[in-house]
């Protein structure tokens, strides 16, 4: 198992996250998939978190991460869905004339330290076969 550190924390937290946008509409389609996958890293990268896995589906977004517990997931994941709703909204024009705001509130959330890594890896992967 890899650890990564900050200067106060050694930690190894990996969380698989699911969300979507309003109701549930699938809007993620015609380029808004790809620009929104760019957007995700841009996010990420910034904050220094790990994308292990990610996709995106017409309806919700999978994404399996390893986030510093000084940041925390909440703020990861509310920092890109702010992000991306303001640049995918500014890009995509008809996005805001389909929905009133791009993300629901809610979203799921739950570790992986039960499960082996690459079986979440595999589930991800494959959600566009199912």
């Amino acid at each position: 198992m890899k650890y990564k550190s900050n200067n106060n924390v050694v930690y190894s937290y990996k969380y698989h996250v699911v969300f979507c946008p309003k109701y549930r509409r699938s809007v993620f389609v015609n380029g808004v998939d790809v620009r929104l996958k760019e957007l995700i890293q841009e996010t990420c990268k910034q904050r220094n978190i790990e994308i292990i896995e990610m996709e995106i589906m017409p309806d919700h977004v999978h994404l399996l991460m390893e986030v510093d517990p000084q940041f925390g997931v909440h703020k990861t994941v509310k920092q890109i869905k702010g992000y991306s709703s303001r640049i995918l909204r500014e890009e995509f024009p008809w996005l805001k004339s389909r929905l009133p705001s791009l993300w629901t509130n809610r979203y799921f959330v739950s570790t992986v330290g039960g499960a082996p890594l690459a079986v979440i890896k595999q589930y991800i992967e494959n959600q566009k076969n199912v």
